[in-house]
């Protein structure tokens, strides 16, 4: 978050009373129709200028691009021939004809610009040949021994150069009433220094041009002669003779020209990006020239509104309950609201202009927090130079200490008082995007912080009096105990005086074996007392880090004291080795006496003394937490009673007070976890009822494992 200073300017006032200020000075309209006609004039030109250039350009754009592809056209046309060639020299190492002519099919049908191979003896003679099956024979129509002439002239120049030799190029009519223009290929042969015949490949130059084509189809190729016959062609369209490139093709023996003719002609002039471009800055300058005519008036409307805007803005602030307050970038104080000066007690002229660096310090710092008041802004001011482009939002807020973005501190009134405040801090930004400062919203905390220790002190109240109610129920459990022991005590003190009536010389063993067993009894009772009035003192609502034993070692004397009444049987499953937990103990320790007694008492009158079992477990769950698990064999739990079973107040027994799982589920929500329950088996006649909660286990505790262990039994 930032806050964004208002950009205000200085209105300029012009009056115009004078007599005549209003007229235009004489010749003042003619200068300014012959400034506005030489604008308009230039702009012409120049936009003339700009299309004349711009069309040159294409056109000097679409030569280089028909150069270019003639280039690359010849140089494929080379690399082809060349790469056929060597195809055709490779045929010539198959001596048998049957073999030849089997090889020779198959390099026709891969090679479309091969239109026929001719195997010929040293005297010319052809001895075997092989036309390509991609398309008509060529000299069907024709014998080719009325077109050989060529040929034999290219063989004769082979034998004495001993290299391949190009024929001139001649027609060769064909049955479908057309024809095509080929040009013959001769390779000499030699064996042991000596000519051994010929090999000859006719090559239509249509088939070549389609093979070097370009993809865009945008070009009509040819083959020329140097006079500028053309020879064959291959394109969708004609050429317009607009955008026309030449390459000579020199091949041994012959010399073509392969043109490249564009079919597209000029670009348009409007779909021409500097062309719209020039056209599209005039309607900008007509646009901008009417706008201008409009600023004047809209100027002034436009300071009116912002003077009204800023007086809402105003009246807004001072009618906020919240305290605000900007400082500059030294920390010296530029602002403050009516409702922060009402927080701290003092006005607003002693509140500006204090707290920069060589200024004077804020009248609400209190004296012993100075220093650490004064370090805060110097670690605030550090977060930003000053001057500096702000960042956005959330990177302003990344730079900035934790304790800027809210934080709680104390401020003093003007008649010396103590009280909390929160603050919310953030750069406050003007409207060049520089970082001049920063803008705090001042919140009084001090009744908040009253009415959560009022809160608090309520819920202190509420657990006392729960532990008191749970104290007041086992009362008659704690009588029933102590019975035991004194009853003990008095009969071996009964015994004592008998055996003092009567001495012999057994008393003394007697006599001290019942003083022993006295002193037993009076330590079992001392124990039961000492563990009430352990649980009783501790009050402190501090966590601590201790091992689940501990908390068992705290209640399992007050809930066996229980068990024994009723006849049940305590099992608690044996945990983890230094599995501990962080809790409040004496909370702790009530929620699991109010779940161990509600299991026996839900135990009592309704399951056989035989089956009533109460189970306590614990296990180290991920993440962490301890969860620990209450069992009981009873009647279990009704849906309409789970419903409410956790609402204040609601109790099934006629002497409870409805606060004890109430309590319980306050405090484990305390504590970060949840306490919930379940009936394991709700078919079976004694379904039972499990009560589980988590609480945080401690850091570095063994958290991990299944939690199974041998079974202890009270």
């Amino acid at each position: 978050m930032k806050f964004d200073l208002p950009r205000t300017g200085h209105h300029a006032l012009h009056n115009t009373g004078r007599s005549g200020a209003g007229e235009p000075a004489p010749g003042g309209g003619v200068r300014r129709w012959v400034l506005w006609l030489a604008l308009v004039g230039l702009l012409v030109v120049g936009q003339t200028l700009l299309v004349v250039l711009t069309l040159r350009y294409e056109d000097s754009r679409g030569m280089d691009r028909a150069e270019a592809v003639a280039s690359s056209a010849a140089q494929d046309v080379r690399r082809l021939t060349v790469q056929r060639l060597q195809a055709v020299q490779a045929l010539q190492w198959s001596a048998q004809a049957e073999v030849w002519s089997s090889q020779a099919r198959q390099m026709l049908a891969r090679f479309p610009e091969i239109g026929r191979l001719e195997r010929r003896d040293p005297q010319g003679r052809i001895v075997t040949a092989a036309d390509s099956p991609l398309g008509q024979p060529l000299f069907t129509l024709k014998g080719r021994g009325l077109l050989r002439m060529d040929s034999d002239q290219a063989c004769a120049a082979a034998l004495n150069s001993l290299s391949p030799q190009f024929s001139r190029s001649y027609f060769v009519p064909l049955p479908s009433g057309a024809g095509m223009e080929v040009v013959d290929v001769c390779l000499p042969e030699q064996e042991a220094g000596r000519s051994s015949g010929y090999t000859v490949a006719t090559l239509p130059l249509g088939q070549l041009l389609e093979a070097v084509a370009p993809p865009d189809n945008r070009y009509e190729l040819s083959f020329v002669e140097a006079d500028g016959a053309r020879l064959a062609r291959y394109g969708a369209a004609r050429g317009l003779g607009l955008y026309v490139a030449r390459r000579a093709l020199d091949l041994p023996g012959v010399v073509l020209e392969i043109k490249v003719d564009d079919t597209l002609g000029r670009p348009g002039l409007l779909p021409n990006v500097t062309t719209a471009l020039v056209l599209g800055l005039s309607i900008a300058l007509t646009v901008v020239v009417s706008l201008l005519l409009r600023d004047m008036r809209r100027r002034t409307d436009a300071e009116r509104a912002l003077a009204e805007s800023l007086a809402f803005r105003k009246a807004m602030e001072d009618s906020l309950n919240t305290g605000l307050r900007a400082r500059d970038l030294d920390g010296r104080i530029t602002y403050v609201n009516p409702a922060f000066c009402s927080m701290v007690g003092f006005t607003a002229p002693q509140l500006l202009g204090s707290g920069g660096r060589a200024g004077s310090l804020p009248p609400y710092w209190p004296p012993e927090r100075v220093e650490e008041y004064r370090r805060r802004q110097s670690t605030r001011q550090s977060a930003l130079l000053p001057g500096q482009p702000t960042p956005p939002d959330a990177a302003v807020q990344d730079n900035l200490p934790a304790t800027l973005q809210g934080f709680e501190t104390v401020f003093m009134r003007a008649n010396g008082e103590r009280f909390p405040v929160m603050i919310y801090e953030a750069p406050l930004v003007d409207g060049a995007g520089r970082h001049a400062g920063w803008m705090s919203a001042v919140l009084d905390v001090s009744e908040r912080q009253r009415n959560e220790e009022v809160a608090r002190q309520q819920q202190e109240r509420l657990q006392a009096t729960a532990r008191l109610a749970t104290l007041g129920e086992m009362a008659s459990l704690l009588s029933h105990e102590l019975n035991q022991p004194l009853s003990a005590i008095a009969s071996y003190a009964s015994g004592c005086q008998n055996l003092l009536a009567e001495p012999d010389e057994h008393t003394v063993p007697m006599l001290r074996e019942a003083v022993a067993r006295m002193g037993e009894q009076a330590e079992r009772a001392g124990r039961v007392i000492k563990s009430v009035h352990d649980f009783v003192r501790r009050r402190e609502q501090l966590r601590e880090t201790l091992p689940v034993q501990t908390l068992f070692d705290g209640v399992l004397p007050l809930v066996r004291l229980q068990a024994r009444k009723s006849g049940t049987r305590v099992e608690v499953q044996q945990h983890e080795a230094g599995l501990k937990v962080q809790v409040d103990r004496t909370m702790m320790e009530q929620v699991l006496l109010n779940l161990t007694r509600n299991a026996i008492q839900a135990m009592e009158g309704h399951t056989p003394p035989l089956q009533r079992v109460l189970k306590l477990r614990v296990q180290g769950l991920p993440h962490g937490r301890v969860q620990f698990e209450v069992h009981d064999c009873g009647p279990g739990i009704t849906p309409e009673v789970a419903a409410r079973l956790f609402t204040p107040f609601f109790t099934t027994r006629e002497d409870g007070m409805g606060l004890g799982l109430s309590l319980c589920r306050t405090v484990v929500e305390q504590h970060g976890g949840t306490l919930e329950h379940e009936v394991p088996e709700p078919e079976a006649p004694l379904p039972g009822c499990c009560f589980r909660f988590t609480v945080p286990g401690a850091a570095g505790a063994a958290l991990a494992g299944n939690g199974a262990g041998a079974l202890q039994t009270g």
